[in-house]
């Protein structure tokens, strides 16, 4: 199991489970984070935007153009910590990630 170490809107602190090939966005959006992922994880609404530590980001696949293209687009953005959760997948490697969930646009 991998640990994520989540920070929500309001500084709470979570920590949850999660097994290798699990999709970031489920997890989060089924544990009641705040995420709507109201394109199903299309990557096309950027309703599940987070900030990943920046000790973790490079750690993570390298976002898509078209990922690219919508995080710019934020109000939020933060370059070097802005991901959308339904392009990262979850891997052993990532055992311990933090990530903070960015406000609502």
């Amino acid at each position: 199991m991998t640990t994520i170490n989540i920070t929500d809107r309001d500084g709470r602190q979570h920590t949850i489970q999660a097994s290798d090939g699990d999709v970031l966005m489920e997890l989060l959006r089924d544990e009641g984070m705040g995420i709507a992922a109201i394109c199903g994880g299309q990557c096309a609404c950027a309703t599940c935007h987070c900030f990943i530590d920046p000790a973790w980001y490079s750690q993570l696949e390298m976002p898509s153009d078209e990922e690219l293209e919508l995080l710019e687009m934020l109000d939020y953005h933060k370059p070097g910590q802005s991901r959308l959760t339904c392009q990262v997948f979850i891997s052993d490697q990532l055992d311990g990630l933090s990530l903070t969930i960015s406000p609502e646009e």
